[in-house]
């Protein structure tokens, strides 16, 4: 019980390096694995529940989507058209007869880091039966599936094997990449617990389910990937790395998970900035967090986050990946295929990969040869061989978000977070009293476990700027009002996340934000600073070295959690001053 708070730092991960869980969550994917490997495993943050509802939904947030307006869709094309001018290509509308320059031209096979051939592979059909003779049942939803996550029972051309219906019974629940390959027919509906940064609570996603969500999903990494079972589990630490955009009420229910509904020991909580930072060996930056749903900019000075720096942006990688199949079809180079990425995740899959693959920022008319596949109810997946086109304009969406028109898939609404938090207004006016435990605040019927009645303090303000990336950076860092500052951040930006992989973003991004720096500030240098490792896995391996750093009394224990919570204005470094703020951030400062 007391290890934590007297082994060294430096001796931990030697020690308890194997038993030491870091978890990265995000809107699209959560990074996890344990503290001694190289790199996290990355799975896609999302389950598929079976359901027999009627009508039935196969994405749970579908009824969320809106159409796109005519007068977004206006603006879309005029973004289009400024971007055209930029990189020298076509405008939208434009044929090549009609071309007023010479047009530089340019042929991508690929641009793949990890050099293989994801790009053209058919992406089967997940499997969602089990077998439920008992003789041939193991471990309950991996028994029918091979390493890959594609049913044994699943041929070429996706010709399921016939099996007796006694045989065969529905998966209750499918996580991972796999509830993302489900068919439409089958009776499943796929929920993200995480959305644009935030959890995903709506009038159809209670908090009770995405919270239950979040729970099953990390719980099913832990045993099926993970290997660490559940009568294992109290012999294992959690660090929990956390984005920028979570609401204090937001860290505390998933701390919550990993101490109370996981059943580790002992848990730390990491900003995912500030890990992100660690992680690079730096200690004052200005990180670009560009993830899948949202896009977070903040400044780190000595090893302290700046909060009034903070800027979200409600766009990401999803949305250039949605933006490649609205430039295709524009141009008429998409094969005649029902291709949707909102309400049919395995086509997603597919346009993530053709995005990863091919998408660049670039001068010049930018266009490749790539197959699409279809993926209809019923039939084998078919191949489309084409000429895609305007491969660098959808990345350069990061600059110019008008023509993401990221309202389609819109953040969820903050109402809801009051309308939870409101539940624990009682508390503000109550100050702790010498002759109540510890575990109780008094309320407005008596005495409630103070775990219950945790206040939230609302004093962060969350900018969601309605700006592009270059602009963001700007801004953030100006707000720091000191000049030596802003130097040293300008020629220190740290771009983070799977977007930032994209080839060509990094000599963008500086062009872009040294003319968005207004003339009359003296700072004439910008410079983004190269990954020491991939940009995808920074911030988690980041929490791994930040707790380095940590004060031994930053370790929340599980039975200090569930009986006590958070002691509001006590000595812990776990309090709330800023947002429930990282032990890295707070150890520094007391």
């Amino acid at each position: 019980m007391d290890y934590l708070k007297t082994v060294v730092p430096s001796q931990l991960l030697a020690e308890r390096g194997s038993h030491l869980v870091v978890i990265n969550p995000g809107s699209a994917n959560i990074r996890i694995g344990l503290a001694q490997q190289d790199t996290p495993l990355n799975v896609p943050h999302c389950i598929a529940r079976r359901t027999t509802q009627v009508p039935k939904r196969s994405v749970q947030d579908q009824l969320l989507n809106s159409q796109v307006t005519t007068p977004q869709h206006m603006e879309r094309e005029r973004a289009y058209d400024i971007i055209a001018s930029l990189l020298k290509i076509r405008f939208l509308d434009e044929e090549v007869a009609n071309v007023q320059f010479p047009q530089k031209m340019g042929r991508v096979d690929a641009f793949q880091p990890q050099g293989n051939n994801k790009k053209e592979t058919v992406i089967p059909w997940t499997d969602v039966f089990e077998i439920s003779n008992p003789s041939s049942l193991t471990t309950g939803n991996s028994s029918t599936k091979d390493e890959s996550g594609e049913s044994s029972f699943q041929k070429e051309g996706n010709d399921r094997v016939e099996h007796s219906s006694s045989q065969l019974k529905y998966r209750e629940y499918i996580c991972g990449e796999e509830a993302l390959r489900i068919s439409p027919s089958e009776p499943y509906c796929l929920s993200r617990p995480i959305r644009r940064g935030h959890l995903n609570i709506s009038q159809q996603y209670s908090m009770q389910q995405v919270l239950e969500d979040l729970h099953v999903i990390w719980d099913w990494i832990l045993i099926e990937k993970l290997h660490i079972p559940h009568s294992e589990r109290n012999k294992y630490s959690a660090v929990l790395v956390v984005p920028e955009t979570f609401d204090s009420r937001e860290i505390k229910e998933v701390l919550s998970i990993v101490l109370r509904d996981l059943c580790f020991s002992t848990a730390v909580v990491h900003q995912e900035g500030l890990a992100a930072v660690f992680g690079n060996g730096l200690s004052t930056a200005c990180v670009v967090n560009i993830g899948a749903q949202v896009t977070s900019v903040i400044c780190i000075e000595d090893g302290v986050t700046l909060p009034m720096t903070q800027i979200t942006l409600c766009f990401g990688g999803e949305d250039l990946s949605r933006c490649l199949l609205w430039t295709q079809r524009h141009h008429q180079t998409w094969p005649p295929i029902r291709t949707d990425a909102l309400t049919k995740p395995i086509d997603y899959l597919m346009l993530n990969r053709l995005k990863e693959s091919f998408c660049q920022i670039k001068e010049g008319e930018v266009e490749a040869v790539a197959v699409v596949h279809s993926y209809e109810d019923g039939i084998p997946p078919g191949s489309h061989k084409t000429r895609l086109t305007a491969l660098n304009v959808p990345p350069m969406g990061l600059f110019y978000p008008i023509l993401l028109v990221p309202d389609v898939y819109p953040p969820p609404p903050r109402s809801w977070f009051s309308d939870y938090e409101d539940m624990l207004d009682e508390t503000w006016d109550f100050p702790r009293r010498t002759d109540m435990s510890d575990g109780n605040f008094p309320g407005s019927s008596g005495y409630f476990p103070m775990w219950e009645n945790y206040p939230i303090f609302q004093t962060k303000p969350k900018k969601e700027d309605n700006i592009g990336l270059a602009d963001a950076i700007t801004k953030s860092i100006l707000s720091t009002g000191r000049i030596d500052l802003q130097r040293k951040l300008f020629c220190s930006m740290q771009l983070i996340g799977g977007v930032a992989l994209t080839a060509g973003l990094v000599p963008a991004v500086e062009e872009r934000v040294l003319h968005a720096i207004p003339s009359h500030e003296a700072i004439d240098t910008v410079e983004v600073l190269q990954s020491r490792t991939n940009p995808t896995f920074v911030a988690w391996k980041g929490g791994i070295l930040g707790i380095l750093d940590f004060t031994r009394d930053a370790w929340i224990h599980r039975e200090d959690w569930i009986r006590n919570g958070i002691h509001v204005g006590s000595g812990r470094k776990y309090r709330d001053s800023y947002f429930l703020q990282a032990q890295s951030m707070c150890y520094i400062n007391s």
